[in-house]
């Protein structure tokens, strides 16, 4: 596996929060990247983008998911176009954002959040908590494994995000509800031979069916001819949706 960008690990400093009251006993603190805006205005509050990495970032280094999406985010020129607090928390090697085999093209969703997902939400809860974050600007994105965790965290907090983008991963049809109160924009390819793109298709058929309550119909993008490895192309700046997710705002 490669470095991250020389930004990303400059930009996206270390921090870390306590677990306590989120089911985590094994482990009192966890530990995360953290990218603050380039020129804060002490009387501004900012967008948070909470990004979930893939399968093959796991670890302990508290480094490899700086990878992608934080290093578009630490460019120059995307610090100053998108201003924000940027969140990134590492899934340990043994663990998933979600329990569930990937590649199945059927598979009962998990009844309980896994370990890695409450120490998230823990990362996340002290940022909101201490940084001047808008939470109408609250945004989670994810690839693969990924995924999978930001269709299952916004399915069960939809009132937690203003929108939420899913790449390449999958998750619980009976979600379809509470997340058509969201603006969604999911991405995968036609090809992903690691992540079945019925996943995705299946996530938004079912949104679709129930109507959306936001503002917007869910927005979906497959990439034809494209194998698992969509969220290079979505992630840059030209494909629209990095802009689309700063438009948005939570309502009601």
């Amino acid at each position: 596996m490669r470095e991250p960008s020389a930004d990303a690990l400059l930009h996206f400093a270390e921090g870390s929060a306590s677990t306590r009251g989120f089911g985590v006993h094994d482990d009192p603190q966890v530990r995360y990247r953290l990218m603050s805006p380039a020129e804060p205005d002490p009387q501004a509050q900012y967008p948070l983008v909470i990004f979930l990495h893939g399968a093959g970032e796991r670890g302990d280094d508290n480094t490899s998911q700086l990878l992608y999406l934080p290093e578009v985010l630490a460019r120059p020129e995307c610090r100053k176009r998108y201003p924000c607090y940027a969140l990134a928390v590492q899934c340990a090697v043994d663990d998933k954002w979600v329990e569930v085999e990937w590649g199945q093209t059927d598979w009962t969703p998990p009844l309980t959040v896994s370990r890695a997902m409450r120490m998230l939400r823990a990362a996340a809860g002290a940022v909101v908590a201490h940084e001047p974050i808008d939470e109408d600007r609250i945004y989670l994105t994810g690839l693969s494994m990924g995924g999978f965790g930001c269709w299952q965290w916004a399915g069960a907090q939809p009132e937690a995000f203003a929108a939420v983008a899913p790449i390449c991963g999958g998750g619980d049809v009976d979600d379809a509800p509470d997340l058509a109160r969201l603006p969604i924009w999911a991405v995968h390819g036609t090809l992903d031979d690691a992540v079945p793109v019925g996943h995705s298709r299946r996530m938004i058929e079912a949104i679709q069916a129930v109507g959306s309550g936001a503002t917007q119909p869910p927005k979906y993008t497959e990439l034809a001819d494209v194998g698992h490895d969509c969220w290079t192309p979505a992630y840059e700046p030209a494909f629209g949706l990095l802009d689309w997710m700063f438009a948005q705002r939570r309502t009601s």
